[in-house]
């Protein structure tokens, strides 16, 4: 049984214990799902999950709009990905792909929303390109003002539900200023003409990943997001709100390599007595359990300061996501070494989470950048 004395923390509202325990018996239901095609399985669980109204917190309901809640998107991050990264990686997507349109959509942009809340539309964020990963501002692709819109040209690289996606927020430069201050975001469904898949990329947690090709995609003016040149406070602002929820994802895969590693260690004998007798063993399951508890006050800090009213979380948000990535990543490098040769058979839980947590410190700000982000802010305060 996992922990959940978390939830009795202050941060938290009945409505957040309410939803953390219904959302734990729906995954006991319902998950993990096959791999073997990941794509069918992307596709299969964001509609399971809109189906069963898991998806609801990820975007405003136009009916009775109200702010994102970043505590209820921690905790479904952490439940999912503590039985099945690929199912946290679903939701989360829906979040990230919508973040834009949440924020700063027109009403007519916001009709998708009721889809992919639905899951009856499958969202993606386009930032990243070959040559502009964490370095924003450093973004090619253009956005070429022409009679009645815009014209994209260039490529993004590393986009999550690439290939899958049914439309894609898109960051171009459209040139109002030199820098970050010369990009604006756009609304560009999946089909639209001069759109392709350059190329599927397959890595060591297989998730849905594709480089895109933009040749000459003229979108009208309507699919601008917000103000022309805001596009790079678009993008921070919709980070502002799910870094933390990397974090929390991040918190949900150590849990189960804690959890693995003391059922291990209570049920493996060695030298005539439980693994758990060993000091050594204890001195491992100590350190993993301190881990996991600092990384979630970490978390939950950050996504109760925005949720309760801080116009942004930037500081609080990079030291989550860098502790509880890294953090997890020890945790379940301890974990992979209790279980001895089966924490390295392809198919064992922790060989599973091995794999999995290695991509979140790196994507939605790499670790050494968020260093640089909480260095700034720290000596900005001075």
């Amino acid at each position: 049984m996992p922990d959940r004395s978390f939830l009795s923390w202050p941060f938290f509202e009945d409505r957040h214990r309410t939803f953390a325990e219904n959302l734990e018996a729906w995954c006991e239901k319902n998950l993990p799902v096959g791999h073997s095609d990941v794509d069918a399985a992307c596709r299969e669980l964001v509609a399971k999950l809109g189906r069963d109204g898991w998806l609801k917190p990820t975007a405003p309901d136009r009916a009775n709009p109200s702010p994102l809640d970043v505590r209820t998107l921690c905790i479904a991050r952490e439940t999912l990905a503590r039985h099945d990264g690929l199912a946290d990686f679903a939701f989360a997507m829906q979040g990230l792909g919508t973040g834009a349109l949440s924020l700063f959509g027109t009403p007519e942009q916001k009709q998708w929303l009721d889809k992919t809340r639905a899951g009856k539309a499958i969202a993606a964020f386009a930032l990243s390109e070959p040559r502009s990963g964490s370095d924003v501002a450093n973004t090619d692709m253009t956005a070429r003002r022409d009679s009645d819109g815009f014209v994209l040209t260039g490529e993004k690289t590393w986009i999550s539900n690439g290939g899958i996606a049914d439309f894609y927020v898109t960051f171009a430069r459209t040139g109002e200023a030199p820098g970050a201050k010369g990009l604006s975001a756009f609304l560009v469904p999946a089909e639209t003409a001069g759109l392709g898949v350059a190329e599927r990329i397959e890595v060591i947690a297989p998730h849905p990943l594709a480089r895109l090709s933009f040749n000459g995609v003229r979108v009208p003016a309507s699919a601008l997001i917000g103000e022309a040149g805001a596009g790079f406070r678009i993008a921070m602002s919709v980070l502002d709100v799910f870094r933390s929820t990397v974090g929390a994802a991040a918190l949900g895969f150590a849990r189960r390599a804690l959890d693995e590693s003391v059922a291990r260690a209570a049920t493996r004998e060695l030298f005539g007595a439980p693994m758990a007798e060993l000091q050594m063993v204890q001195g491992h399951i100590a350190d993993m359990a301190l881990d996991v508890d600092a990384a979630a006050l970490l978390v939950y800090r950050a996504a109760w300061t925005k949720d309760t009213g801080a116009a942004r979380v930037t500081r609080e948000a990079a030291m989550a996501k860098l502790y509880a990535t890294d953090r997890a990543q020890a945790v379940i490098d301890k974990a992979v070494q209790l279980h001895g040769g089966d924490g390295v058979r392809k198919g064992h839980v922790v060989e599973g989470l091995y794999r999995e947590i290695r991509a979140l410190r790196i994507y939605e700000g790499a670790s050494d950048v968020q260093k640089v982000v909480i260095a700034r802010q720290v000596l900005g305060a001075q």
